[in-house]
C-alpha cells in the first residue's frame, strides 16, 4: 500500500536508514504537504462516507471548532457518523471499539488542517486527542458505553499540560454506542 501511495506522490522519501550489519536500506516515509495530506484525507474521508463532498461534513465541524461552538460541534459528529454507510460495519465488529471513531475524527480534524495529536503524552496518562486551532486547545476523551469520559481527564489533570500557553483549554468527554454506532454521551467544559 505505501509503494502505491508513494509512486502516486502522496508520499515522499523523508529519510534513508541504513543498518551496515544488516545490510539493509529502510525507508521513512511523510506526506509532502498540506494539500496532498487534504487530498488523502478527504478521499478517506469520502470512503468512509460513502459521500463524494466531504465538505458538506468539514464546513460544520471547522466553523464549530473555531469558535469553540461545542453543541454545534456535537451536532456536526454525530452528523459524520450517521453518514457512515451500515455496510461498512457488515462482516466486522469495528463498532465496537472507540478506536475506530477516534480514527475517523483525528482523519476529520487532521483534513480540516488542525494540528491534531492522538494518543498525547501526559506525566498521568494518554489523551485520546488534543486539537489545537486558532489559539484554542480541545483535550478530548473517548469512551465506548457507559465509562466516564470526562471524569478521566479531570482524574489525570490532561490539562495541566497546556495550562502556561495561557490558551482557552476546552475538555470534551464523548462516549459512543456500539448499537446506534454513534455519540451516546457528549460532555464539556472550559477550563
Amino acid at each position: 500500500f505505501e509503494v502505491v501511495l508513494y509512486q502516486a506522490g502522496y508520499l515522499t522519501i523523508d529519510k534513508m536508514i541504513i543498518d551496515e550489519d544488516l545490510e539493509e536500506i529502510t525507508y521513512k516515509l511523510k506526506l509532502p504537504n498540506m494539500e496532498v495530506k487534504k487530498s488523502l484525507n478527504d478521499s478517506i474521508i469520502s470512503a468512509l462516507t460513502k459521500n463524494n463532498n466531504p465538505n458538506q461534513h468539514k464546513l460544520p465541524v471547522i466553523k464549530a471548532l473555531k469558535r469553540a461552538n461545542l453543541e454545534d460541534l456535537k451536532v456536526a459528529i454525530v452528523s459524520i457518523f450517521a453518514s457512515i454507510a451500515n455496510d461498512n460495519y457488515r462482516k466486522n465488529d469495528i463498532y465496537h471499539y472507540e478506536g475506530f471513531y477516534g480514527s475517523v475524527l483525528y482523519t476529520y480534524f487532521q483534513a480540516l488542517g488542525c494540528d491534531v495529536i492522538g494518543e498525547d503524552v501526559t506525566n498521568h496518562g494518554r489523551i485520546d486527542l488534543t486539537i489545537k486551532i486558532n489559539n484554542l486547545i480541545y483535550i478530548v476523551e473517548f469512551k465506548m458505553g457507559d465509562d466516564d469520559a470526562m471524569a478521566q481527564i479531570k482524574e489525570k489533570n490532561y490539562a495541566d499540560k497546556y495550562l502556561s500557553l495561557k490558551q482557552d483549554i476546552y475538555l470534551v468527554g464523548i462516549n459512543f454506542d456500539e448499537k446506534k454506532k454513534n455519540v451516546s454521551r457528549f460532555e464539556w467544559e472550559k477550563v
